[in-house]
């Protein structure tokens, strides 16, 4: 696949342009160290580093153009440079035309919020296929085409890699594609070029304030995609959550609802519920789901109203949802043959998102059940969540397991402190505190009585411990099942 430089500038705004833009580009990159013979290398400015500075290098590895911002003082004969006024924003729509354009072809539903995002995004890819419609998810847990699966390195992924995949997906012979959305994706202009049918908002809560420094402006990223929005598209919110209405102020897209408890063009119900499931009432029909939790009927309801929107049955929709599993690491359940200690395991990192789980579970106990929880704080991360989050796990909990999540560069016992700042001499009497994750999850399992419910927290479907910047291998599901399964050995001793 090539293109010339002149087509892949058609959608940029471009500031001036020394050299010729008849120049065969024959591939896309923003990283020096990814440059190849006869490359377009657009100089970016990230996070991390500035990509002008490495103009040279790309040059040498065989960049015969380049995008920037500036332009270097020496110009180069025989290669082309462009200036723009914005390179990340050139770079998507760069990435769109090199491919073909791909979203154009694909009904891409695209799903922002703080929590709910991958089971949303996982519902509606798993719907669809058991529908009899071949689907493409671009998830925190994994990417599939079909039913092929492959590991995903970021929320959403670069610009070059995320058209790259949706192209992938469209000659795979995929119709839909449901994709989350980051708001680090959206400030970094990862999704410009990109057209969405369809826009999913699940709710908001404080978040990721270490990057966007205030909710604010956090709130102002995630409606980005929304402002974004074409006049054929729909908007969907969960009317619920005040800012739903905010995301949807500057939106050219139709706007539809739903809710569990305002007005809503989609409205759901919780009949009943406990840690194995719950009975829904969707659209005035009734339904079980093995999904547990007040969150999840939104997950559930938001799945319901986009495949509605795209078109679905009612019926066969909701029969299908009711068997649906929801995503990795999600509310995951964990049992041991032989024993009636259920283990859960969630991605739950934030204060909101763990006593969103908590309540869940706690709601869904019978009596003389207890609720164990293992949870710990994610290192080089915002500090303010640690005590709450300890001090929510503390308010819903019989027993409180403080542990290591993932310390990155930090000392793992400081996070610890952090967090039993938040806990009170009462709340400190029913807490162990114990750094090796691992034997954190295995002493819950031995103080766990049948009956009993264990939530490890934070990690979900990650499949490693970051530590100092070593990435050890490490799976909560496996420890959990390990650990119940060691419980049963002991037992029987």
């Amino acid at each position: 696949m090539h293109k010339t430089l002149e087509q892949l500038l058609t959608h940029v705004p471009t500031l001036q342009v020394k050299g010729s833009a008849d120049v065969s580009i024959e591939g896309i990159a923003f990283d020096s160290r990814a440059v190849q013979e006869g490359d377009l290398f657009v100089a970016v400015r990230g996070t991390q580093a500035d990509g002008h500075r490495f103009i040279p290098q790309a040059i040498s590895a065989g960049a015969v153009a380049v995008v920037c911002e500036t332009l270097p003082e020496e110009l180069l004969e025989g290669i082309s440079f462009v200036q723009v006024s914005n390179s990340a924003l050139a770079l998507g729509k760069i990435a769109s035309a090199f491919y073909d354009w791909p979203s154009r072809e694909l009904q891409l539903i695209g799903i922002t919020g703080t929590n709910g995002k991958t089971t949303t995004a996982t519902l509606l890819y798993e719907l669809f296929m058991q529908l009899g419609y071949k689907a493409g998810l671009i998830s925190t847990v994994e990417n599939r085409i079909g039913s092929l699966r492959e590991p995903a390195t970021h929320t959403t992924p670069d610009a070059v890699s995320l058209q790259s995949l949706l192209a992938r997906m469209l000659d795979a012979g995929c119709a839909y594609v449901f994709m989350e959305v980051s708001s680090h994706a959206l400030e970094q202009q990862r999704l410009a070029g990109t057209d969405f049918s369809g826009a999913v908002f699940t709710n908001l809560t404080h978040d990721h304030l270490d990057y966007h420094g205030s909710f604010k402006a956090y709130l102002k990223a995630k409606k980005k995609l929304f402002d974004e929005l074409l006049p054929k598209a729909f908007a969907l919110i969960n009317t619920d959550d005040k800012n739903g209405a905010v995301m949807v102020q500057n939106t050219r897209a139709k706007v539809y609802r739903y809710g569990l408890r305002q007005m809503a063009d989609f409205k759901g119900k919780v009949l009943s519920a406990d840690v194995h499931g719950m009975e829904l009432l969707i659209d005035g029909v009734e339904l079980h789901s093995p999904l547990s939790g007040e969150y999840n009927a939104y997950n559930l309801l938001a799945a319901y109203a986009t495949a509605r929107l795209l078109g679905m049955e009612k019926e066969e929709t909701l029969t299908a949802l009711s068997s649906l599993q929801g995503a990795e690491g999600r509310m995951q359940k964990v049992r041991a043959e032989g024993t009636s200690v259920l283990g859960i395991v969630d991605y739950a990192h934030t204060p909101d998102a763990l006593e969103k789980v908590l309540s869940a579970l706690r709601a869904g106990l019978q009596k003389g059940q207890r609720l164990l929880c293992v949870v710990g704080a994610g290192g080089d991360r915002d500090k303010a969540k640690r005590p709450k989050m300890a001090a929510i796990a503390a308010a819903y909990s019989d027993q409180l397991i403080l542990t290591s999540d993932n310390p990155r560069s930090e000392d793992p016992n400081a996070i610890l402190q952090d967090m039993q700042a938040g806990l009170s001499e009462e709340q400190m009497a029913k807490t162990l505190v114990i750094s090796d994750r691992r034997q954190a999850i295995r002493t819950a399992a031995q103080l766990a009585r049948e009956g009993d419910v264990i939530l490890l927290a934070g990690k979900g479907h990650e499949k490693y411990q970051d530590i100092k910047g070593i990435k050890k291998p490490f799976d909560d599901v496996e420890e959990l099942s390990k650990a119940l399964k060691t419980r049963l050995t002991k037992e029987g001793a």
